[in-house]
């Protein structure tokens, strides 16, 4: 009976060391990596009796929003598209973009080894605990971003292309000039909470619709779970309508004390691509039932065909040419966007310039091929002489004279 005391104190003991080394950084047990500050574990997404027509406003608790389509980039619909707020972890987008056209450049391969710096092994809030001289791949550390929102990971990928997270910044906010993000200054390649370190759900939008287009982005965006470290730490998608949006693609979640919750969401469904942003909800529930409403809003009222021209013409006639005849090169298709309530009203008028004369240059413009909405101008597209045809000279008749004589 007297040792009985002893044998509890060994019993507490042995708790407390397991439960520190379950959630240390160099656990034994599994890991389990969330965003910081992001309690939207159990997404209860509010269901209505219908998507909102045309013209309907949308109940969303954020401070602003927008919806996009990604391939004309049109706004479908929008609520202070362009107050400046924190972007908190959607600032990622802008770095995953750098880091995918580094990749795709050749300037960065998925299975090259990534050595944690200090700078990088010292970052706050969502991560998987990255430690100093550890080392992953590329591929690793993209899905710890990607997946996780991890912002070590994040940091040790953007020295890896520019040789500091300073550089790499001065890299996005050159970018971010270049796509006309004119609201949008980065001060770290992260999120984290910084003074001056702002854009809004327009500019959002814009970089999203840039990212989702590179077809890497959603080998790690459309994943739920994942692991690293031979499964001792476990991913999480912070996405939740991956999980449960039809046609989800991707694509960051944000959430800071300052931006609160925010959301990047990508989703396609029969060839129409869409991009909803939240910016500053609430809850987690405000950022994914309002994205959802805006990407039911789109997918409800809005269709994308890719019109081809109905002319199966060739070749065109040129006046004064060495050659009669000029190959012409017409579009493939025309992409238009529209309501799916004026689909029937999609007219198509092909025309071909009078008159053409030599000489012609490969990719001059020889007619359009015009799409009608009713009687408004949907698009146009440029049909294009597919080689050159120089002008007649005195020497090429004479020659031409004179081959004709041989012939007879």
């Amino acid at each position: 009976m007297k040792y009985k005391p002893y044998k509890t104190l060994l019993i507490l003991l042995v708790l407390t060391v397991s439960f520190v080394l379950c959630f240390s950084p160099v656990a034994l047990c599994v890991n389990k990596v969330s965003e910081y500050d992001d309690t939207g574990e159990n997404i209860v997404f509010e269901t209505a009796a219908r998507p909102a027509n045309i013209g309907e406003a949308l109940e969303i608790n954020a401070a602003s929003a927008v919806l996009m389509e990604v391939t004309t980039g049109e706004i479908l619909y929008e609520m202070n598209p362009d107050e400046a707020l924190p972007p908190a972890s959607i600032t990622k987008i802008m770095s995953l973009l750098l880091i995918i056209e580094a990749i795709e450049k050749n300037n960065l391969s998925l299975d090259e080894g990534v050595t944690t710096s200090e700078h990088a092994a010292g970052m706050g809030g969502s991560q998987i605990w990255l430690e100093e001289n550890e080392e992953m791949t590329v591929d690793e550390l993209l899905k710890a971003a990607v997946i996780a929102s991890a912002n070590d990971a994040t940091v040790a990928l953007a020295e890896k292309v520019a040789g500091s997270e300073e550089g790499f910044v001065a890299l996005m906010n050159e970018r971010a000039k270049k796509l006309g993000m004119d609201s949008t200054h980065f001060m770290n390649a992260t999120g984290l909470d910084a003074d001056g370190h702002i854009s809004t759900a327009h500019d959002v939008a814009i970089i999203s619709k840039e990212l989702i287009k590179h077809p890497l982005i959603k080998k790690y965006s459309t994943v739920w779970m994942e692991s690293l470290r031979n499964g001792e730490t476990e991913l999480v998608n912070t996405n939740r309508l991956i999980r449960f949006y039809e046609g989800a693609t991707g694509l960051k979640t944000g959430t800071t004390s300052t931006a609160g919750y925010c959301l990047s969401a990508t989703a396609e469904r029969n060839g129409l691509s869409l991009v909803a942003v939240i910016m500053k909800g609430d809850s987690s529930n405000d950022r994914f039932g309002g994205a959802k409403k805006l990407l039911d809003y789109g997918f409800a009222n809005y269709t994308f065909k890719e019109i081809k021209p109905e002319t199966d013409t060739k070749t065109l006639p040129v006046i004064n040419g060495v050659k009669d005849k000029i190959n012409i090169e017409m579009p493939k298709s025309v992409p238009i966007l529209t309501l799916k309530s004026e689909v029937a009203d999609i007219t198509e008028k092909t025309t071909f310039i009078k008159d053409i004369t030599a000489p012609v240059k490969q990719g001059d413009k020889v007619g359009t091929v015009e799409i009608f909405i009713g009687n408004t101008p949907a698009a146009t597209m440029d049909i294009v002489a597919k080689e050159s045809v120089d002008k007649k000279t005195y020497f090429f008749d004479f020659f031409e004279l004179i081959k004709s004589l041989f012939i007879l």
